[in-house]
């Protein structure tokens, strides 16, 4: 069965009224997510909230929970993150075999991430969100790490039937390559410290405001090392990312130190984020949305590029890091 062929608008309104007393008007609209399902949905008050029903059996009840805890957290300490709400002291609620919970709309903008000062701010508030993260572990969620950021997902790739035949030996050539060099500067940046992260904070993440940034979707927050956080506000060729990652640390080391040692994993992590991706779109092609959605993943042209992606990492990583002196 597929994991969403019974969530229909009927089951998202009745969830919604009978866990958490709210009246809806009957109108919902589905925004932009595929490993959840999310909804704006209206309110007889006038207002709307979105509602986020987890993909069944990929959390679990404790783990969801410790993201709901780690937003409730960042958010009393003023930290401007949308946490979930709470109905009848519970922020995680289920209804016809699948767990939700509602959040209050907030709207905003992309941020320009090629703005000095937007940089700082991101940098001010990222590193708030990691002074608290860092005071205890996460209990139930997982580490970012190699195995499952890189391994698992080409062992799964290889394993199916989605790479070219005429290909298929180029793609586990290349895979096995780059990640021997993720390895290596892993190993080269030494013992780090892992605390409690976004995970994922990219600036489709981030709704920035007149008032600064508003950081939403915790659904991939893990333990790891900070630097996980920040390498998302670097694009460009190497001057731009080096301009852009002193900015970033400028505002960051207002309220936290940085380990320049983490420096060593940025492309290490850019190169698992591309790996980890194919690998993402493999397991969920028997959703109906991913073929829908990502027609081109199935395709000899994206296996193509891909390959040609990491070929360009396996150089990026052959490059000394980004410096930052302060």
């Amino acid at each position: 069965m597929k994991p969403y062929a019974a969530l229909n608008p009927e089951l998202i309104l009745d969830a919604i009224e009978s866990c958490c007393g709210l009246r809806c008007d009957g109108r919902l609209q589905g925004l932009n997510s595929y490993e959840n399902r999310v909804y704006q949905v209206w309110l007889e008050s006038g207002v709307s909230v979105v509602a986020k029903f987890y993909r069944p059996q990929r959390w679990s009840s404790a783990a969801i929970q410790e993201e709901h805890d780690f937003a409730a957290e960042l958010a009393a300490r003023e930290l401007p993150v949308v946490a979930p709400l709470v109905f009848n002291g519970r922020t995680l609620h289920e209804h016809g075999g699948f767990q939700f919970a509602l959040t209050p709309r907030r709207g905003g903008r992309t941020p320009e991430l090629d703005d000095p000062e937007t940089l700082q701010w991101m940098g001010r508030f990222i590193a708030r969100i990691h002074a608290v993260g860092q005071t205890k572990p996460f209990e139930h969620r997982p580490t970012l790490d190699i195995e499952s950021f890189a391994y698992e997902p080409v062992q799964f790739v290889l394993d199916s039937d989605f790479v070219p035949d005429d290909l298929y030996d180029t793609y586990a050539s290349v895979a096995e390559d780059v990640v021997e060099r993720i390895e290596r500067r892993w190993s080269d940046a030494g013992a780090l410290r892992q605390i409690r992260l976004h995970g994922d904070c990219h600036a489709g993440n981030v709704l920035w405001t007149d008032e600064g940034p508003h950081f939403v979707d915790l659904d991939d927050a893990r333990m790891g090392p900070a630097v996980q956080d920040l390498w998302m506000c670097l694009s460009g060729d190497r001057k731009s990312q080096q301009a852009q990652l002193i900015s970033v640390l400028e505002g960051y080391s207002e309220f936290r130190e940085f380990d320049a040692a983490e420096l060593m994993l940025i492309e290490a992590l850019r190169t698992l984020r591309i790996v980890h991706y194919a690998g993402w779109l493999a397991r969920r092609w028997d959703d109906p949305a991913f073929p829908a959605s990502f027609p081109f993943f199935n395709t000899q042209r994206y296996w193509q590029d891909h390959i040609l992606s990491l070929r360009e990492q396996a150089a990026a990583l052959d490059e000394p890091p980004l410096r930052w002196l302060g």
